[in-house]
Formats: C-alpha cells, structure tokens, sequence
C-alpha cells in the first residue's frame, strides 16, 4: 500500500516544538499499517525535523539556544539578508538539522523509542503555517 498525504502544521514560536501527536493524528491511514516505513519532509528550507526528547521541554530550549548562540543574525559574511536577520541562520539550521525524515512503523504505530519523539525547528521569528508531506509505505 502506498498512501501520501501533505500536512498544515500550525504556526509556532520560533525553537523547537514536539509535534508527534499532530502527525499522527493527520494520518488516519496509519493505523492500518502493520509494517513499513513513514517518509516525512518539510516542504521549507528555514525549518526542520529532527527525533529526539519527548518529555523534557528543556531539551527543546537547550537545543535552540545552542544553535542560536553558534548562528547567529549578524554574521558579517552572510550576504542573503534581504528577508531579515533571522532568514540565514535559518537556512543553516535547516541545512544542519535536515527536513525530512524516514521511520519505521509497526502494528499502526511509529516505531520510535520510549524517549522519542518528533520535532519541528521552527528556525524564523515568524515561519508561519509549515507544510510537510507524508509518503508511506506498508503492509
């Protein structure tokens, strides 16, 4: 079976929100899979995906601000700065971090670790609503 399907995840605050449960919930289809694999990409290159820490929000912020502290705005040597400070570093986040990702999924459910979850690197000020497609695989 294949299924794809593009996603609207909601505008957020520029760090890095979990966003598991809103995937989940907008691929029904999910559940009818007993082995495969869930291809997600972003559809955007000043934000991105990564799987790590899902229940300590401090991970989350220790994350952003270690990028924030080593990509800076206001690099002398970036030159694409029409679209504001915040626009190139997030490019290299993005570029850094990756904007998709490729997981396994067994009996309906994503097969990730206890401690794992999905991320979302909001890397603009003001991303607005984020687009990502989901392409899956299985049986």
């Amino acid at each position: 079976m294949w299924q794809q399907q593009e996603l609207a995840l909601a505008p957020r605050s520029r760090g890095f929100h979990l966003i598991t449960k809103e995937v989940v919930d907008g691929l029904p289809w999910l559940r009818e899979v007993t082995k495969g694999l869930l291809h997600l990409q972003l559809l955007h290159t000043s934000a991105s995906l990564t799987l790590n820490e899902n229940t300590d929000p401090d991970v989350r912020h220790d994350l952003d601000a270690f990028l924030r502290e080593r990509i800076p705005g206001d690099l002398p040597y970036f030159r694409h700065t029409l679209e504001g400070p915040d626009d190139m570093p997030a490019h290299v986040c993005a570029s850094l971090l990756g904007t998709q990702l490729c997981l396994a999924v067994r009996d309906g459910r994503l097969a990730m670790g206890t401690w794992q979850g999905l991320w979302l690197g909001e890397h603009r000020d003001h991303g607005g609503t984020r687009r990502m497609m989901a392409t899956l695989y299985g049986e």
